[in-house]
């Protein structure tokens, strides 16, 4: 797993703007980088739509896991040569 280089505060943004914010962080994250989800409920849905958009190609490791706050390392996984 990659060390998250930046964390990402979902919680401001309204419900409707934080899948799109997180898929546009995915999808420019260089191989091997990662970057930490703050939110304010288990964003567990969010994982299984990742999982179709980008199949095999991220991390998720839970950090913290409520009452408050969920944190989330998401990266992306370097392709063997």
């Amino acid at each position: 797993m990659t060390e998250a280089t930046d964390a990402v505060d979902l919680r401001s943004l309204v419900p409707a703007q934080r899948h799109a914010k997180i898929f546009q962080l995915v999808h420019a994250l260089a191989p091997g980088k990662s970057f930490e989800l703050i939110n304010d409920h288990d964003p567990k849905p969010l994982y299984y739509q990742l999982e179709v958009e980008y199949p095999g190609e991220f991390s998720w490791e839970y950090r913290e896991q409520g009452p408050e706050a969920w944190r989330v390392a998401i990266g992306k996984i370097e392709k063997a040569a």
